[in-house]
């Protein structure tokens, strides 16, 4: 899940752990374990709605799934009451970018480009993952830009080792973007991630100045998420305070992971091909 700037300067920051370098916790062995099952959870339900979505359900029949599930495997939805989010998902159409509130009127419908970000928490710590889901046949656009933001992701944890810089990350993400003709959207971000669902530090898709260049280490866990527009970058907030959409109406898509930075490089905490 993303968060608006305004709310990541907001948000409860986490109890000072015992190992930490600029606010960054470095977890343990014991927490680490417990963020596995975390991830696997919400792995398990991305997966399984995939596997699930058709024409003609809602957005708001995903989510009642995703609750359902997540509460299952005895965890809680990371998302429902966040910032006053109503939702167990984050579902987004078409030009919808992120934070989609889930509608019972809002039907999916064959050739959407869906967007499904969840999170679980579990004895303490979150998971949270995103895929875009193409609805039946799309264009042939729509398949690229899903394809293209999902190789992106894999771009960006490629880079992810001890030693290895958070611009690194961000480099590989824009250039593969911009590479393939498309646009990243810079208002949102991807973070840390952990006793809270967002944490330091913010993990850009793009070159930037903004932040300090964070250097990694072992024991980082990081919410890496790639957001691709097919036509503008710029996104514009509707009225319900929470969907992003794009100001040209042109199709977005989104790819996220949790990822541990290991030893010798990285392991993906949400990986639904284990499931």
């Amino acid at each position: 899940m993303n968060i608006f700037t305004n709310l990541l300067s907001q948000k409860t920051q986490a109890k000072p752990a015992k190992r930490q370098r600029r606010g960054i916790e470095i977890k343990s062995p014991r927490e680490i374990e417990i963020m596995r099952q975390s991830g696997k959870i919400v792995a398990t339900v991305l997966k399984e709605i995939s596997e699930m979505v058709k024409p003609g359900m809602s957005t708001a029949d995903l989510d009642t799934y995703a609750e359902k599930r997540i509460r299952e495997m005895d965890a809680t939805p990371s998302f429902k009451g966040y910032h006053g989010f109503t939702g167990s998902i984050c579902s987004s159409i078409n030009n919808e970018v992120v934070h989609g509130i889930p509608n019972a009127k809002k039907v999916i419908r064959t050739g959407d480009v869906l967007k499904v970000d969840t999170g679980a928490y579990f004895q303490g710590f979150h998971g949270d993952s995103c895929i875009t889901i193409a609805v039946g046949d799309v264009t042939t656009d729509a398949a690229k830009l899903i394809r293209v933001a999902e190789e992106a992701l894999f771009k960006g944890i490629e880079q992810v080792k001890p030693g290895a810089y958070l611009l690194d990350l961000a480099g590989a993400i824009e250039d593969h973007v911009k590479g393939n003709g498309f646009s990243v959207v810079e208002e949102f971000t991807g973070h840390g991630v952990g006793r809270n669902l967002h944490e330091e530090p913010s993990v850009f898709n793009f070159r930037t100045r903004e932040m300090p260049n964070v250097k990694l280490r072992a024991g980082m866990t990081l919410a890496i998420e790639p957001i691709l527009n097919a036509g503008s970058k710029h996104t514009r907030i509707l009225s319900d305070r929470w969907t992003a959409v794009t100001v040209d109406n042109s199709l977005s898509a989104q790819f996220e992971h949790t990822i541990l930075v290991t030893e010798t490089g990285y392991e993906i905490l949400t990986d639904r091909t284990k499931i």
